[in-house]
């Protein structure tokens, strides 16, 4: 048998040989690539492989461990789903783009130093970004820019953290890093931006739901998730992460509740779900390390499942605004079953992937002493079954009747949305299987009667606000409206500070463009246009006029001189002269 390959290569070259395939076997390709992928990723043991020299270092191409391992697994399973989802599609640049973005994530997590992690971290933004684009909208493409703009921002800040922190330690190797000096801090900041941390957040909740309808599963499960390991591997137990996911957690559940656009509120969502996994991540300890990567692992599952539902909501009515939708569920059951599946499971009910999950980071925090974060944790709880677990299906699939009876969605989108529901509620039963791919042993038990009855009670009551306040009329109505986010208050500073920079330097610009420009420049440009023409007539004029040449014969040869010397022929003598001067310049210089 052969040795396994990076796990990246078999995507990149997929990518590369997607446009020359043609016809149905289009789709048993793209298929294949993950499948292929996984079971070359099932080959691997633990260790360090594809070891390439440069420079003076040593770069490593696949440090396969616990941690890479799982997300691993995840990424190959996800991408499956997400190409599965996506088979109706025509459009090579989603596929190609799609490929890539899943190959470089696979790149990142198994790059064994941070100059490797860096060139898959900036692949990932290029990739993505051309599943937001793919959509070809006015929207989408502003949203594309400054979506790129700001990860080149972040790309550059890691990049200058790393060439920091290798001038400090000499080291390119990736693995724990701490808070130890400015490049670390530079690279903490650069993995923080892709999490989407607090005020960072506002590419995300403007990208994602401009993207195609299939860009966004591929958007949901990447990219953040790729930051979350991440910090994994370098800042586990750093405090300061402790209060930034706890601070995810909570505020975007205001955003998501006032939210219409229904992939808006799924956006939100996902900031509020990678918030646990920074925050068991800054705790630092075994239990709050599996809890989040194994978070990490069931909301890819749960979070593209939502996404999916939404996109065959979206793909059969044209709409996404929960004013426009409702009552889908007679003509779309199956993925209003899907839908529901997903709500459960981002709400951590029992039975469902969620609650194996989040309930290991809370009790991490619980067994920590930390008060305020774990009633900060239980808020965001049942904020998500408000915003997620409730919202979604029910303004999409009843709430009221918006008359639209669109067919059930295609059959291959059915499929996707039927293995990520399934693999949902196996982990949430049995959790056994992934609790044994975890980075360090579990010993923990979710359905505990504490637990259960806990969550359930948590669950319920919250479902029970949401009743009372719908019906009193206090619970915000859906409107169409743009709601203000953080970015609002940099988008309005950029602003002034243009405006303000435009009075103050444009009449300074304009005093040096007529100066310079429209002056001396100008002046300059008109004497160098025949400049060796007029030194040519002032010296043979002053000559011919000495040797009494007047009138008409004067100006002949003037005009002559004037046409040769710009047509770029001298005459001999002068030519000789120039050459003779020239000599004698030289001859002096040197002696």
């Amino acid at each position: 048998m052969t040795d396994p390959l990076p796990p990246f290569i078999l995507f990149m070259a997929g990518a590369l040989l997607v446009p020359f395939v043609t016809g149905k076997w289009k789709s048993f390709f793209l298929l294949f690539i993950p499948v292929l992928g996984l079971l070359n990723l099932l080959r691997m043991q633990e260790g360090v492989y594809w070891i390439v020299s440069f420079l003076d270092y040593h770069l490593v191409l696949g440090r396969v461990d616990r941690l890479s391992l799982l997300f691993g697994y995840i990424f190959h399973i996800i991408s499956f789903i997400a190409i599965l989802y996506a088979l109706h599609v025509k459009d090579d640049i989603q596929h190609v783009a799609g490929l890539t973005y899943a190959g470089s994530a696979l790149g990142a997590i198994f790059s064994g130093d941070l100059f490797s992690f860096f060139v898959f971290w900036e692949m990932l933004t290029v990739s993505s970004i051309f599943l937001i684009w793919a959509r070809r909208t006015e929207a989408s493409l502003a949203s594309g820019f400054r979506y790129l703009l700001v990860h080149a921002a972040g790309g550059l800040c890691l990049l200058a953290g790393i060439v920091l922190h290798v001038n400090q330690t000499g080291s390119l190797s990736f693995d724990y890093l701490g808070l130890n000096g400015p490049g670390s801090y530079l690279i903490f900041l650069g993995f923080g931006l892709n999490c989407a941390w607090p005020i960072l957040h506002p590419w995300l909740t403007d990208a994602y739901p401009e993207a195609t309808i299939t860009g966004t599963i591929f958007l949901s499960a990447f990219t953040t998730k790729v930051a979350v390991y991440a910090l994994a591997r370098a800042f586990p137990g750093t405090e300061a992460l402790i209060w930034i996911g706890a601070v995810m957690t909570a505020f975007p559940i205001f955003y998501a509740v006032i939210e219409n656009d229904l992939r808006r509120v799924l956006a939100y969502s996902l900031i509020n779900q990678v918030g646990f996994m920074v925050c068991g991540i800054g705790i630092g300890t075994a239990l709050a390390i599996n809890g989040a990567v194994c978070h990490a692992f069931n909301d890819i599952l749960f979070k593209a499942l939502l996404f999916m539902s939404m996109g065959a909501v979206m793909y059969r009515t044209g709409k996404i605004n929960g004013t426009e939708l409702g009552g889908l569920y007679r003509t779309m059951p199956l993925t209003c079953i899907f839908c529901m599946v997903g709500a459960a499971s981002i709400s951590a009910f029992p039975l469902f992937s969620g609650f194996v999950s989040k309930s290991m980071v809370m009790d991490a925090a619980a067994a920590g002493h930390m008060r305020i974060i774990w009633f900060m944790l239980l808020f965001a709880s049942a904020g998500v079954f408000h915003h997620a677990g409730i919202k979604i299906p029910y303004f999409a699939f009843f709430s009221h009747d918006s008359g639209m009876r669109p067919r059930e969605a295609p059959v291959h989108m059915l499929l996707a949305m039927g293995i990520a529901a399934f693999l949902s509620i196996f982990i949430g039963v049995y959790p056994a299987p992934l609790y044994s791919l975890l980075p360090y042993p579990v010993d923990y038990v979710p359905y505990t009667a504490p637990h259960v009855l806990g969550q359930t009670q948590l669950l319920f009551f919250s479902a029970l606000a949401f009743t009372l306040l719908l019906l009193s009329g206090i619970y915000p109505a859906e409107m169409r409206c743009i709601n203000l986010d953080a970015d609002w208050f940099y988008r309005k500073g950029a602003r002034l500070f243009y405006r303000l920079m435009a009075k103050a330097l444009n009449p300074i610009n304009e005093a040096c463009e007529q100066l310079f420009v429209n002056g001396f420049v100008r002046i300059i440009a008109h004497l160098s246009k025949d400049l060796i023409a007029r030194l040519a007539l002032i010296i043979m004029v002053t000559f011919w006029i000495t040797t009494g040449l007047r009138g008409q014969r004067l100006r002949m040869k003037k005009e002559n001189l004037y046409a040769d010397v710009m047509a770029g022929a001298c005459p001999i003598g002068i030519g000789a002269g120039a050459a003779t001067g020239f000599l004698a310049l030289v001859y002096l210089l040197m002696y």
